[in-house]
């Protein structure tokens, strides 16, 4: 997988869905990708930014190589949490943050009543993949837009951007840790 920069900095997937055929079924397997590094002086839109795409980056790479039907597979049996649930939650995350809350666009939501964790379909892992890609450059100009001081209202609340930026890194270093436990229950692959 490759990255590409967009206006606001942050790193891009670009790839075509590859499919492979195996005795005659059609499967996918999530692409290979390598995490870009970025400097550790940045400017604090910067440094928000960069460890934004770095999460990104780090939950495409905990997913590398593996089928639809690995992707739905549950480490712990009594949970619903999968590696594609993880994906498909983070593309509603982003969504509903930057284009539903902060730019008030009348978007709707990807799933509905947790949906994103319980109607996980193998089959359908490569546009769950896709979903997750497209959604970034949406969100992205939607931020590139804001200042980190400027407001929006979340249910009475009054959040910055700065606040949503961190909000957000703590969620994708929340799910990117479920992700890493995962992963190594499904084939043993570990990684920071």
């Amino acid at each position: 997988m490759r990255f590409t920069q967009f206006n606001s900095g942050r790193a891009m997937a670009t790839t075509a869905l590859p499919d492979v055929r195996h005795d005659g079924v059609m499967t996918w397997t999530a692409p290979d990708l390598t995490r870009d590094d970025f400097p550790l002086v940045l400017t604090e839109r910067e440094a928000l930014e960069a460890f934004i795409t770095w999460h990104r980056q780090t939950l495409l790479w905990k997913v590398a190589g593996l089928t639809g039907d690995q992707l739905v597979s549950r480490s712990i049996p009594t949970s619903t949490m999968t590696l594609l649930g993880i994906v498909r939650h983070m593309a509603q995350v982003e969504r509903h943050w930057w284009r539903h809350r902060v730019a008030g666009d009348d978007v709707l939501d990807l799933y509905l009543d947790d949906d994103e964790w319980t109607s996980v379909d193998p089959r359908h892992a490569a546009e769950d993949y896709q979903q997750l890609l497209d959604e970034w450059p949406a969100v992205d100009q939607v931020a590139g837009r804001y200042d980190l001081d400027d407001t929006f209202d979340r249910r009475g609340e009054r959040w910055s951007i700065r606040t949503l930026y961190l909000h957000l890194i703590e969620e994708w270093a929340r799910h990117n840790g479920h992700a890493d436990l995962i992963r190594e229950a499904i084939d043993g692959e570990t990684g920071e």
